[in-house]
C-alpha cells in the first residue's frame, strides 16, 4: 500500500493504539488547513511590504502644501500725505463780545500823534486787545483747555513692611524691656513638672493704630507654651506703630518668648 503523506489515513496509522484524544491527533489532522492558511497570509505580508513604497509615494504629501500656505504677510507703508504748503493759517473765529484795540498811551507831539487810544465810552462792555475786532453775539462762547491733573486716585497703603528696611520700626510703650516685663506679669506658668524650659517664636503684623493681627507661632517649646503665648500676645496693650516716609504703615515684627523651667 502507497501511502500519501498528503492523505489524513496515515494520521490513522501512526495514531492506532494510541489515546486520540490527545491533542496531537487534532493537529495533525488540522496540518494541512494550517499550512494553506500561513501559506496565503504569508503571502499578503509578503505582497504588502512589496507594495508598500509604491501606495506611500502615490500619496500626495500634504506638508508641502502646507509650507506653501504658510506665507509671510509684508506690511507695505503707504506714503504719507502730501499736504499743500504755504497756506496760511486759517482765521481765528470772531469773539462773542467786541474787542476794542488798546494803544499805549506815551507822551509825544500833537503832529506825532499817529492814533489816539480809545475813549471810555468806547471800551465799555467790550475787550481790551491787541487790534479791534468786531464780535458776533451768535459766536459760540469758547473756553480754553485746561491742564490735566493726576487722574489716578492714590489708595491707602497696606502693604505689610518688614523691619529691616523700615524708617521707623513698630515699638512697645517704654521700650522692649516694658514689654518682657508684661510678659513675665501675664503669662501663666506651665504646671507640668517635667517642663525644661524653652523658648517659643512668635511673629505679628503690628498695625497702623498699634493694635497686633495674624498672631503666628513659629516655634512651639510644648506643653501648652505656644498657646499661651498667643493669648497673651492677644491680650497685649496697643504698641507705637511702625512709619515709613512720614506715614503709618502696617509692619511684621517676630520675637522669641521665653518660658522658664518649672519648679
Amino acid at each position: 500500500m502507497k501511502l500519501d503523506l498528503f492523505n489524513k489515513q496515515w494520521i490513522d496509522i501512526v495514531f492506532e493504539g494510541r489515546n486520540k484524544a490527545y491533542g496531537a491527533y487534532e493537529l495533525r489532522q488540522e496540518n494541512s488547513k494550517t499550512s494553506v492558511r500561513a501559506l496565503i497570509i504569508g503571502a499578503l505580508v509578503f505582497g504588502l511590504a512589496v507594495s508598500a513604497p509604491l501606495i506611500i509615494s502615490l500619496i500626495p504629501d500634504m506638508s508641502k502644501e502646507e509650507v506653501n500656505m504658510d506665507q509671510k504677510i509684508v506690511t507695505v507703508k503707504l506714503p504719507p500725505k502730501e499736504l499743500p504748503k504755504d497756506l496760511p493759517p486759517p482765521p481765528p473765529p470772531p469773539p462773542k463780545v467786541d474787542q476794542v484795540k488798546f494803544v499805549k498811551p506815551v507822551v509825544a507831539k500833537t503832529e506825532e500823534i499817529v492814533e489816539e487810544p480809545p475813549k471810555i465810552v468806547e471800551i465799555k462792555e467790550k475787550k481790551i486787545g491787541a487790534e479791534t475786532i468786531k464780535g458776533d453775539p451768535d459766536a459760540p462762547l469758547s473756553i480754553e483747555p485746561v491742564g490735566k491733573g493726576p487722574s489716578e486716585v492714590v489708595g491707602e497703603d497696606n502693604t505689610i513692611y518688614n523691619t529691616a528696611g523700615i524708617e521707623v520700626k513698630p515699638d512697645f510703650p517704654g521700650g522692649m524691656a516694658k514689654f518682657y516685663s508684661y510678659i513675665q506679669r501675664t503669662f501663666q506658668p506651665v504646671e507640668d513638672e517635667n517642663f525644661p524650659g524653652g523658648r517659643v517664636f512668635v511673629s505679628f503684623v503690628v498695625e497702623k493704630d498699634g493694635s497686633l493681627t495674624d498672631i503666628k507661632i513659629i516655634r512651639d517649646a510644648g506643653y501648652g507654651t505656644g498657646k499661651e503665648a498667643e493669648r497673651v500676645l492677644r491680650k497685649c496693650p496697643k504698641w507705637v506703630p511702625g512709619e515709613q516716609n512720614g506715614k503709618k504703615v502696617r509692619v511684621l515684627y517676630s520675637l522669641p518668648i521665653v518660658f522658664p523651667k518649672s519648679e
